[in-house]
């Protein structure tokens, strides 16, 4: 017997009710569905022939969660809440049937249901951590119930989503269907229907041996101290699952919408919807059209088998794209291919890579000595020795050998692509690919459009970045681009600061504090000091060069601003503090105390101003893109929303005002905005 879905709200096979989510693309639990989804389900309910309903999802998935656009309205009715009371008040069991994401509100609606089947490429998760919020539909009160509390804790505090057979294991799904999951769902109904119903809400077995175990939230927090440090999110997760422990299911379930309104309405949750909206948003190029032809990219060649170059080169080879290395010397080449190999068997070893997946990347791997092994790429980056000449030379030699059509990119983290490409007769296919070390890791890309570059060939690098799971800033041309540019700013200030009176361990602490990962000199420690440093050009005149000169390069010598141990533990060096007071006294200055907040303003609002200057001057489309940038490549906090939104936060007249006080330049954008109360995102 079928139903007329356009009037009950489902269909019906074998006195099953089937209500189908049916919202493109990803079935969003906006007003529309939820009314449809409590209309759908009350109807079933009430029918007579209809013995068990299925709640399946249409398109490519079960759903994606809550609608985002609602967030900042007021809750219209029927909530997410209202449609959970109805399947709560069912007399019949509601199986849900899971495909492609159940994510957010999406597995709250699944969890909500009497039983859970689906179908192996399901992805099941809790992703609201990483928005700044809490599962607010009861997921953090029936997950616990569902999977154990400490299984929930791991799914809830991380955000990330688990395989159906992973989820099959843990007990959120009662059945894998392999084959057709609505046939199996139906089936899997009809086994059920007339049995008992036991209510999600109703279940406590799995919550007992957290009662028990008194110090089961302690523990966990001081376990992922670090990981959670400067997030409100992951500690309003714990007590909301720790309501759940301790508290009645109604008493829990307003426990955690408290908290996810609290949430919901705080600057790091806004930030990090800023930040996830901006990311989609960086994709977009304003002018380019999203049916701009884009060209075949089958083979990739790599220049350089170095860290840098065999980075790169994991790229593609984990896209399943085969990729040609050239390195000028035999052990360069076999250093390169080894420690590509000894990273895929390191992956392997942990279980994230089949041994068989690490010999086709492997053989995806072509090395060679000789330029002419490139001629047939589709696409050549170099990633050799920052230095114009030298990559001017090498794009008049690739311009001969590589095949007309192909693209020929620099990985340059601050020189000039017009430049560069002005040694080709194609600069229209010449562009620029920063990469970020190391490169296999990090997920931001610069792509560096030239003067002449052709709109295909950006359209094809923005889109190859998300084939090699990429996020892609496009810029323009300018002395270290946007990221590496505004860093300068930062690094000019940091290294005045520690001649004006403080250490380079303050202004570390100050940034860390803010939230970045690690302080500016901890950072040249890591990269080296000698970067960029000959010993021929060095003058002693500053810090830096100080140190160079004393063979103290940083981490890799034991010793730069920081000493440090056989495990790479620091502390502040002697030998760096005499070097700074030495240099002071030197240029004739006068040490004095340099506060926390006087760090915190020079070294983070000069940044905001060049950032200025780059919007200014077109090298960035919009604020957004810079905090994508700097989110992505450059470890500022999530939670933060990056710099521009950060500046949003704090206000265009008070930087302008600081920066003024402390006799630093201005932008005229910067200006304008404090003079009108403009803001960099609108």
């Amino acid at each position: 017997m079928q139903s007329d879905a356009g009037t009950s709200g489902f269909t019906t096979t074998d006195g099953v009710a089937v209500v189908t989510l049916d919202s493109p693309p990803v079935n969003a639990l906006s007003k529309a569905l939820r009314s449809h989804l409590a209309t759908a389900l009350r109807a079933a309910d009430a029918d007579p022939a209809v013995r068990a309903i299925v709640l399946i999802g249409a398109g490519r998935g079960f759903s994606g969660g809550a609608d985002i656009t609602e967030f900042n309205a007021p809750p219209a009715a029927p909530t997410l809440h209202d449609v959970l009371d109805v399947i709560d008040a069912s007399g019949k069991p509601v199986v849900a049937a899971l495909h492609g994401v159940a994510l957010g509100g999406g597995l709250e609606l699944a969890l909500t249901c009497t039983y859970r089947v689906a179908a192996p490429c399901a992805k099941l998760g809790l992703p609201e951590v990483k928005l700044g919020l809490l599962p607010g539909a009861g997921g953090t009160q029936r997950l616990p119930r569902v999977v154990g509390v400490e299984a929930a804790l791991d799914m809830i505090v991380s955000g990330d989503p688990v395989s159906a057979s992973k989820a099959q294991a843990i007990g959120l799904v009662d059945e894998v269907v392999p084959g057709d999951l609505k046939a199996g769902a139906i089936a899997f109904a009809n086994r059920v229907a007339g049995a008992t119903i036991r209510r999600t809400r109703d279940r406590d077995d799995k919550l007992e041996a957290a009662r028990a175990d008194a110090g089961l939230f302690d523990r966990y927090r001081s376990a992922n101290a670090r990981r959670f440090r400067g997030f409100e999110a992951p500690a309003a997760c714990l007590k909301a699952v720790q309501g759940a422990v301790e508290l009645p299911f109604n008493d829990g379930v307003a426990q955690e919408r408290a908290l996810f309104v609290q949430l919901l309405s705080g600057e790091q949750s806004a930030a990090q919807r800023y930040a996830f909206f901006s990311e989609r948003l960086a994709a977009k190029v304003p002018d380019i059209a999203d049916d701009t032809p884009t060209l075949p990219i089958k083979k990739v060649g790599i220049i350089g088998a170095g860290t840098m170059g065999g980075g790169i080169a994991m790229n593609f080879l984990n896209a399943g794209i085969p990729v040609a290395m050239v390195e000028a010397r035999a052990e360069a080449l076999e250093r390169g291919r080894a420690t590509i190999r000894r990273n895929y068997d390191n992956t392997a070893k942990k279980g994230r890579l089949k041994p068989e997946d690490v010999e086709t990347r492997m053989g995806l791997l072509s090395p060679g000595l000789e330029l002419e092994a490139l001629a047939d790429c589709d696409l050549v980056i170099e990633a050799v020795f920052e230095e114009m000449s030298v990559k001017k030379d090498l794009f008049g030699r690739l311009d001969g050998i590589v095949k007309q059509g192909a693209i020929l990119a620099s990985n340059t983290s601050y020189l000039n692509i017009d430049e560069i490409a002005a040694t080709t007769a194609r600069p229209e296919h010449v562009i620029g690919l920063h990469f970020f070390s190391p490169a296999n890791v990090m997920r931001l890309l610069e792509v560096v459009r030239g003067a002449k570059t052709d709109p295909s060939v950006v359209a094809t690098s923005m889109q190859l970045a998300k084939t090699i799971g990429k996020v892609a800033v496009l810029v323009r041309v300018c002395h270290g681009f946007v990221g590496n540019r505004m860093l300068s700013a930062r690094q000019d200030q940091a290294n005045t600061l520690i001649l004006d009176g403080a250490m380079p361990w303050d202004v570390d602490r100050v940034l860390t504090g803010f939230g970045m990962p690690m302080g500016p000199f901890q950072m040249a420690d890591l990269a080296g000091l000698d970067l960029g440093w000959t010993r021929e050009r060095s003058t002693g005149q500053t810090v830096r060069e100080v140190l160079c000169e004393a063979g103290r390069f940083g981490q890799k010598t034991g010793g730069g601003f920081y000493d440090y141990d056989e495990a790479r533990n620091r502390t502040p060096s002697p030998v760096a503090e005499r070097a700074i007071l030495d240099i002071s006294a030197h240029e004739g200055r006068t040490r004095r105390t340099v506060t926390d907040q006087e760090i915190l303003e020079r070294c983070l609002y000069p940044m905001i101003n060049e950032g200025a200057k780059i919007l200014d001057e077109g090298i960035a489309s919009r604020a957004s893109d810079i905090d994508v940038v700097w989110i992505n490549g450059y470890g500022w906090p999530i939670y933060r929303g990056g710099p521009m939104f950060y500046a949003d936060t704090v206000g265009a007249g008070t930087i302008v005002e600081r920066l003024r006080a402390y006799e630093l330049p201005t932008s005229p954008l910067l200006d304008r905005m404090a003079r009108e109360g403009g803001r960099f995102n609108k």
